[in-house]
């Protein structure tokens, strides 16, 4: 069984899915863009876009009762790789002690011009 999450503290999907699905105790979100939830708009440069990517997950994984100790993977998207440094100083604030598995790639383009996109799997 399976149950759809939706954070209205996350932006709405910009597309036919869901923020997320709790199938027992593991979350699967989708991926999360630097959006800005009260503006749909993206946060400006990568670090802007990279905070409130994370802090978009982090409204998800509160939604389903989880926090980002719970992750155990994510999957980083860089619309560009010279980003990589600057993304990885503000993903280091929002996960540090056991921190979760990772991949992250640049990409050729992401949806609505972002810079940076973030999904993850959690596990309470």
């Amino acid at each position: 069984m399976n149950k759809t999450i939706a954070s209205p503290a996350a932006p709405a999907a910009v597309g036919p899915y869901c923020q997320a699905k709790l199938c027992g105790n593991t979350l699967y979100t989708s991926g999360q863009l630097g959006l800005v939830p009260e503006t749909g708009k993206l946060a400006e440069g990568i670090e802007g876009q990279a905070h409130q990517s994370l802090k978009n997950l982090g409204s998800i994984l509160k939604e389903a009762g989880m926090d980002y100790a719970d992750v155990v993977k994510t999957t980083c998207f860089l619309a560009n790789i010279s980003d990589f440094a600057a993304f990885n100083a503000i993903y280091a604030e929002y996960f540090q002690g056991e921190v979760p598995a990772r991949s992250c790639f640049a990409v050729k383009d992401l949806p609505m011009g972002g810079l940076v996109e973030i999904e993850c799997i959690a596990v309470k």
